[in-house]
C-alpha cells in the first residue's frame, strides 16, 4: 500500500527536503529532533495566525516526508541488495583463490621435502667418505711415525744420530724442531724398554744417554732464559720438558732456584726474645696476641710473591696450577714449617698457656693465608694431541684448594693429632686455676683444724695431672711475681704435692715462705670477680678449641673443657667455700651466740652459679651443634654438677638453722622456773621481759638481718619461715614447762608479746598467725576463771582440739581451784555453780582414783624431773609438730632453688 500511494498534491518545504537526504540518517539521529525539524516552521506561522488553529498544514507536511521516506527506502534496499549480490560473488573469488594457493604451498612443500632428503642422502655420503679419508689419514700418520721410529731405533742401533740432531738443529726451524725431538726421544724411550732383541741393551743405553743429554741441553737453556728473563724461551723450554718427560724437571728446577727460597730466611729465636709480644703471653691476665710480628712478616712476603709468580707461571708454563701447587708444597713445607717450630719452641720454653696462645695465633694467621691463597686456583690448557694423557695435568677450581689444605693439616698435626692439644688444654687451665686459688685454698685449709683431708682432695684431684709442672709454671702463669711463687710452694707442701723424697732444706725453705706470705681473710672469700676472671680463662680456652678442633670433635672437645670448668669452679672452689661455711657453722662453741656472717656466701654463690649456667648456655651448649649425644650428655653432666652444688647450699642453709634453733633452744632452757610466778616487788614488774626472751628475740632480730644480706627472693622468705615456725613449736613445748600465777601471766604475756614483735618484722603472714596464736594462748594465763571459756570459744582458739589445751591450763596457778569446773563440760559450757565444781571433782577422782590435790603434786614433781633433764633438743620434734600443725600446716622447706631462684 505504501509502494502504490500517490504522490502528494501539495509540494513540501525546501528545509523539509534538505532532511529528507539520507545523509541525514548516516550520523548520530534523534527521532524527536527530526519531528520538530519537520514542523518548526508551521509551529511558528500558526503562533502568527490569530485565528483558531489549522491542522492540514501539519497533515499535508507530514504526508510528504512519509513519501520521502518510503522512496528513500525503497532505494536503500535496492541499494542493500545489489551489494549482498556483490559480496556473494567475491567471497566465491576468494575461496577459489585460496584453493589455488593451497595447492601452490603443498606442491612446493612435497618439492622441498624431496630436495631436504636428497641433499641429507649426499652429506651422510660425504661424512662417511671424510670418516674413512680421518682414518687413512690417521693410518698413514701412524704407519709414518712408525716407519720414522723404526728408522730412528735403527740408527740409534748403528750409534748415529746425525738424523735426529738435524731435525732439531734445522736453520729457522730450531723450536719446532726440538718438539719434533722431545716426542720422538720420549717415544723411542719407550719403544727401547720393549724391544728385546740382540743388540737391544746397547741401543737402550744409546737412547738414554741421547735423551739425558737432550734433556739437560733443555734445561740449561730454560736455565738461561730464567735467568736473562725470557718468558717466551722459558714457555718453549717448559712445553718440550712436558711433551718429554712431564715436565717436572723444569719444575724443580724453576722452584728450587727461585729467588724467595734462596733470600728469605726465618728469624732466629735470639731475636724474638726482644719482641714485646714475648714478655704478655704466658701472663692470662694479658690478652691473647692477635698478630706475630716476624710471622706476619713472612706471611706477606709470600702474598706478595704468590701474586707475582701466578702471572709469571701462566705465562711460561702450559701446565700452571701443577707449577703453583708444587711452588706453595715448597713455601709450606721451607718457610712456614721452620717458622713455625721456632715460634712454639720458643712459647713452650715459657709455659703452656704461651704454648697454646702462639698455636691459635699462628692456626689463624696461616688460615687467613691459606684463604688469599685459594683465590690463585685457575685451569690449566687443554693436552694437545699426541701428547701423553700422563703428563697433561688439567687442574680445574678445587685441585689448589686441596693442595693447600692439606699443607696446612700437615703443618699442624704434630701440633693437634688425637688428643694432644686437648690434653695439653686441660692441663694449662689446671695449672691457671692451681695458681689462682693457692691462697684461696691455703686460707680454708689453715683455717679449719679437722676435715682436712676432705676439703683438698677434690682440689688436689683437679691438679693431679700436672702435678710434675705446677712448681714450676704456676708463677708464671698467673703473674710471674715472687709472691705467687713462694703460695705456689707453699701450696705443694701443704697439698702433698711436693716431692715426698725433697730435702729438709727444701722442706725448711719453703715453710719459710709460707711464714713470710700469711694468707688473709681477704684471700679466703669468694667474689664474683674471681669466678669472671676463671669464665674469661676458659672462654679463651674454647675460642681455641672452635679454632683449632675438627668440625666433628668441637662438640666433644668442649665437652671435655666443660668438664674442668666445672670440676674447679663447682668443686675446687664453690664446694671448698661451702664447705668451710659449714665447718664454721659446726665448730663454733655452742654456748656462744651463733655466727652467721659464714651464710654470706649463699649470696655470692647464687650470682657466681647465675654467671657460670649463662655462660655455659651461651658460649658451651651451642658448640654440640647438631649432635644430639653430645649435647645431651653436656646438659646432663652440666645439671648434675648444679645439682651438687644446690645439695651442698642445703647443708649449708639447713646447718645455719639448726646453730639458731638449738642457741634458741639453749636459751629457753635459761627460763628460770620462777620466771611465771613472781614475787609481789616492784623490782620484777619493772622488768620489761625475762633474760632468755631478751636474748633470744636478738637472736631473730640477727637472723632476720643476716638473711636479708644473705638470701633473696623466695630462699630467703623459706629460710625465715623455717626459724619462725620451728621456734613457734619451739614455744609450744615450752609454755607446757612453766607454771604461771597471776602476776606471772603478766610476764608471759610481755614476753609472748616481745616474741610476737620480733617475728612480725619478718613479714611473712603464716609467722604473723602462728604468733598471733600463741599471743592469744598466752593470754589464757592472764583471763579470768569465770570469763576463760567464753575467751576460748571467741578466740582463735577454738579452732584447737580443747584435749590440746588442757595442758597449758594446767600450768595456771589457780588451776587446782578451776580445774572441778572443766570435768565432762564442754569448753564453751559455763559450769560455774558449786554443785558443778564439785561434781566435776568427783568425776575427776573416779576415773583417775586419785584426789586433785594428789594428781597436782604428781605434775608438780614431774614438771621438775623435766625442767633438770631438760637439754637443747631438735626443735622440729614429731611431737611438737604434730600439735601445732593441728590448725595451722606447717610448710615443707626446701632450698633447692638457692641457685635457680
Amino acid at each position: 500500500m505504501a509502494q502504490n500511494r500517490p504522490h502528494s498534491l501539495f509540494p513540501t518545504d525546501t528545509a523539509v527536503d534538505e532532511l529528507l537526504q539520507l545523509k541525514t540518517f548516516e550520523d548520530r539521529f534523534d527521532v524527536k529532533d527530526f519531528v520538530s525539524s519537520l514542523s518548526e516552521r508551521l509551529i511558528a506561522q500558526s503562533k502568527d495566525d490569530a485565528g483558531p488553529f489549522d491542522p492540514k498544514p501539519f497533515i499535508r507536511n507530514f504526508e510528504g516526508a512519509v513519501d520521502k521516506l518510503l522512496a528513500i527506502r525503497r532505494d536503500l534496499q535496492k541499494h542493500t541488495e545489489g551489494m549482498e549480490v556483490s559480496v556473494r560473488d567475491a567471497e566465491r573469488d576468494y575461496s577459489k583463490r585460496m584453493s589455488e594457493l593451497n595447492s601452490g604451498f603443498e606442491s612446493v612443500g612435497k618439492s622441498f621435502s624431496s630436495m631436504e632428503t636428497k641433499i641429507g642422502e649426499v652429506g651422510r655420503t660425504a661424512i662417511r667418505i671424510g670418516e674413512q679419508l680421518e682414518s687413512i689419514h690417521q693410518s698413514r700418520q701412524r704407519a709414518q711415525a712408525a716407519y720414522d721410529l723404526i728408522d730412528y731405533y735403527n740408527q740409534f742401533a748403528k750409534g748415529d744420530v746425525t738424523k735426529l740432531e738435524a731435525l732439531r738443529k734445522e736453520r729457522g726451524k730450531e723450536r719446532e724442531g726440538r718438539e719434533k725431538v722431545a716426542i720422538i726421544c720420549r717415544r723411542l724411550s719407550a719403544l727401547a724398554k720393549e724391544v728385546d732383541v740382540s743388540g737391544a741393551e746397547k741401543t737402550r743405553e744409546n737412547i738414554e744417554r741421547y735423551c739425558e743429554k737432550f734433556e739437560k741441553d733443555i734445561l740449561r737453556l730454560f736455565d738461561r732464559s730464567y735467568r736473562k728473563g725470557e718468558p717466551k724461551m722459558m714457555a718453549h723450554c717448559a712445553q718440550i720438558l712436558l711433551d718429554f718427560n712431564g715436565g717436572n724437571s723444569c719444575i724443580q728446577i724453576y722452584v728450587n732456584q727461585h729467588e724467595f727460597f734462596i733470600s728469605a730466611s726465618s728469624i732466629e729465636p735470639s731475636s724474638l726474645e726482644t719482641e714485646e709480644i714475648w714478655k704478655s703471653i704466658s701472663s692470662p691476665t694479658s690478652p691473647p696476641p692477635r698478630t706475630e710480628p716476624s710471622l706476619s712478616l713472612l706471611l706477606q712476603k709470600i702474598r706478595a710473591t704468590v701474586t707475582e709468580e701466578s702471572q709469571i707461571v701462566q705465562a711460561v708454563f702450559p701446565n700452571p696450577m701443577q707449577v703453583l701447587q708444587v711452588f706453595l708444597q715448597r713455601v709450606f713445607a721451607q718457610l712456614i714449617q721452620r717458622q713455625l717450630e721456632i715460634l712454639l719452641d720458643q712459647a713452650s720454653n715459657l709455659s703452656s698457656l704461651a704454648f697454646l696462645r702462639m698455636l691459635h695465633l699462628c692456626h689463624m694467621q696461616i688460615s687467613r693465608l691459606v684463604d688469599d691463597l685459594k683465590g690463585y686456583d685457575f685451569s690449566s690448557p687443554t693436552a694437545v694431541l699426541g701428547k701423553p694423557p700422563t703428563t697433561a695435568v688439567s687442574s680445574g677450581p678445587g685441585n689448589l684448594s686441596g693442595v693447600l689444605e692439606t699443607a696446612m693439616e700437615e703443618l699442624f698435626i704434630p701440633y693437634t693429632e688425637g688428643t694432644r692439644w686437648l690434653d695439653r688444654e686441660s692441663k694449662s687451665l689446671h695449672e691457671l686455676y692451681a695458681g689462682f686459688l693457692i691462697r684461696f685454698s691455703r686460707y680454708h685449709v689453715t683455717h679449719k683444724t679437722t676435715k682436712t683431708d676432705g676439703l683438698m682432695n677434690r682440689f688436689m684431684n683437679q691438679i693431679s695431672t700436672s702435678t710434675s709442672s705446677v712448681t714450676s709454671n704456676v708463677a708464671n702463669a698467673v703473674q710471674g711475681n715472687t709472691t705467687t711463687a713462694q703460695a705456689a710452694a707453699a701450696f705443694m707442701k701443704v697439698t702433698g704435692l711436693g716431692t715426698s723424697g725433697g730435702s729438709q732444706m727444701d722442706q725448711k725453705r719453703q715453710s719459710d715462705a709460707v711464714i713470710e706470705d700469711p694468707v688473709r681473710e681477704v684471700d679466703g672469700r669468694l667474689t664474683i670477680g674471681a669466678a669472671e676472671t676463671m669464665l674469661k680463662w676458659h672462654a679463651e680456652a674454647v675460642g681455641r678449641c672452635v679454632e683449632l678442633s675438627a668440625s666433628g670433635d668441637v662438640g666433644k672437645n668442649a665437652f671435655a673443657l666443660l668438664r674442668v670448668i666445672s670440676e674447679t669452679l663447682g668443686r675446687s672452689y664453690i664446694e671448698t667455700a661451702i664447705d668451710s661455711a659449714v665447718y664454721r657453722l659446726e665448730s663454733r662453741d655452742p654456748k656462744l651466740e651463733p655466727d652467721l656472717s659464714p651464710l654470706q656466701v649463699v649470696k655470692t654463690i647464687d650470682f657466681v652459679c647465675h654467671l657460670w649456667q649463662q655462660y655455659v648456655n651461651t658460649a658451651i651448649l651451642p658448640l654440640a651443634g647438631s649432635g644430639v649425644t653430645v649435647r645431651r650428655e653436656m646438659v646432663v653432666y652440666n645439671n648434675s654438677v648444679v645439682n651438687r652444688v644446690e645439695t651442698s647450699m642445703d647443708t649449708l642453709v639447713q646447718k645455719a638453722i639448726d646453730v639458731v634453733l638449738a642457741w634458741l633452744a639453749s636459751q629457753l632452757a635459761k627460763q628460770k622456773r620462777n620466771d611465771f610466778r613472781p614475787r609481789n616487788d616492784d623490782m620484777t614488774f619493772a622488768r620489761a621481759s625475762t633474760e632468755p626472751c631478751t636474748a633470744s628475740c636478738d637472736m631473730l632480730v640477727k637472723v632476720k638481718d643476716a638473711a636479708r644480706e644473705s638470701l633473696t627472693g623466695k630462699n630467703q622468705e623459706t629460710f625465715l619461715t623455717e626459724i619462725g615456725v620451728s621456734f613457734q613449736s619451739m614455744l609450744l613445748e615450752h609454755l607446757k614447762k612453766f607454771s604461771v600465777s597471776a602476776l606471772g601471766g603478766l610476764m608471759l604475756t610481755k614476753d609472748l608479746a616481745m616474741y610476737q614483735d620480733a617475728m612480725s618484722k619478718y613479714n611473712i603472714p603464716i609467722i604473723n598467725e602462728r604468733f598471733e596464736f600463741i599471743r592469744q594462748l598466752g593470754n589464757l594465763f592472764v583471763v579470768q576463771p569465770t570469763t576463760l571459756k567464753s575467751y576460748i570459744s571467741d578466740s582463735i582458739l577454738n579452732r584447737v582440739d580443747p584435749i590440746l589445751l588442757r595442758p597449758y591450763l594446767a600450768q595456771r596457778s589457780d588451776w587446782a581451784q578451776i580445774s572441778a569446773g572443766w570435768e565432762g563440760a564442754p569448753l564453751g559450757s559455763a559450769a560455774s555453780t558449786d554443785d558443778g565444781v564439785l561434781s566435776g571433782a568427783q568425776g575427776l577422782r573416779e576415773r583417775l582414783g586419785a584426789g586433785l590435790g594428789s594428781i597436782m603434786r604428781e605434775l608438780e614433781n614431774f614438771r621438775s624431773s623435766m625442767d633438770d633433764e631438760y637439754s637443747p633438743q631438735p626443735p622440729m620434734s614429731a611431737d611438737a609438730f604434730q600439735k601445732a600443725r593441728t590448725s595451722y600446716p606447717i610448710p615443707s622447706t626446701s632450698f633447692n632453688t638457692l641457685i635457680r631462684g
